[in-house]
């Protein structure tokens, strides 16, 4: 081997190690989120937090190998469809959005981006999927109860207050599934002898002066039907079922860890965490028309025995016996 060789080689070999460390960093992922609440909401933030935890323990973690931008609704119906035209404008690689209202408006910003929803109610009826099991398109995810399911907080509120006889249903009339919600209460009304009535939750000066109203006259119960205008005001409608002794169900936890009498629902914030394994599934090559939109299975009922008690209400021990979890 001549010296220039010999020179050429040990020059090229230096470089070996360096062309081996020099690969290129793994891509980053671009996901999406829009929630119809606001970010300070601890209810919100609990979903979250699942939905990151579920991220992790498939091995995505933000800042390493995923990158997150959250939109957040507040409660404005009237803005989604701008907030979707911009969250889409990323060019994130899939979106997660809570609740049919954040669904439709991003189906209308974008025919190509995948989208795992979580909380809707008959995504089918509500042409948000071609069905269950092959949802077809680019959307998928966790849907809420069927419609039918709003009888079940009609038949709680009765059996934990039998003197009931009217009942205000707080629901935003400019989400379609909602007022169904209300629609399927109102058919199952006259044979538990109740007549309800609709109140409005966009606005949280509407609902005090609603509820009020509603209030003066005797032998009254509340119902709040799941939506974002129920989460974030469910401090004031907590507070005003106490003020004017209106026993109350609700579908959400929240509401009873905050002083509501009895809640009927699923977990919605599970469903973020299995929500996380369809972005990883289709981060993966997945497409969302081969993954099925999944049912929920388990529901839980939590009572407060505190608030009934302040209510002058005895709890039957078999609705007791049912509880998933009593607050003392």
């Amino acid at each position: 081997m001549t010296r220039r060789e010999f020179i050429t080689l040990l020059g090229g070999a230096a470089t070996w190690p360096l062309a081996a460390g020099a690969q290129p960093p793994a891509r980053i992922r671009r996901l999406g989120v829009f929630m119809p609440g606001v970010a300070d909401d601890p209810e919100y933030q609990a979903r979250n937090a699942a939905f990151l935890q579920g991220l992790g323990e498939l091995g995505w973690i933000v800042g390493r190998n995923v990158r997150i931008d959250y939109r957040w609704g507040a409660g404005d119906v009237d803005r989604y469809r701008a907030i979707a035209t911009e969250l889409v404008a990323l060019a994130p690689d899939a979106i997660v959005a809570l609740g049919y209202a954040t669904v439709s408006a991003l189906q209308k910003a974008t025919r190509s981006v995948p989208i795992v929803f979580t909380n809707v109610i008959d995504p089918v009826g509500g042409s948000l999927v071609a069905s269950l099991a092959q949802p077809g398109g680019y959307t998928t995810g966790f849907s809420s109860p069927e419609f039918g399911f709003a009888a079940k907080w009609l038949e709680l509120l009765k059996e934990i207050a039998p003197g009931v006889r009217r009942v205000a249903v707080l629901r935003d009339s400019g989400i379609a599934s909602q007022v169904a919600l209300f629609g399927s209460i109102q058919s199952v009304a006259p044979s538990l002898g109740v007549e309800p009535r609709p109140i409005d939750t966009r606005d949280a000066g509407e609902i005090e002066r609603a509820v009020a109203a509603f209030a003066r006259q005797s032998n009254g119960g509340l119902i709040a039907t799941p939506g974002a205008g129920v989460l974030m005001h469910r401090e004031l409608i907590v507070a005003l079922a106490a003020r004017h002794r209106l026993p109350a169900v609700y579908a959400t936890r929240s509401h009873v860890m905050s002083g509501g009498l009895i809640c009927y629902g699923i977990d919605e914030v599970e469903q973020f965490r299995r929500a996380a394994q369809y972005v990883d599934r289709i981060l993966k090559g997945e497409k969302p028309a081969d993954l099925p939109v999944q049912a929920p299975t388990k529901y839980d009922l939590v009572i407060n025995l505190k608030t009934a008690k302040t209510l002058g209400l005895d709890v039957p021990p078999t609705l007791l016996a049912r509880a998933d979890e009593v607050v003392e």
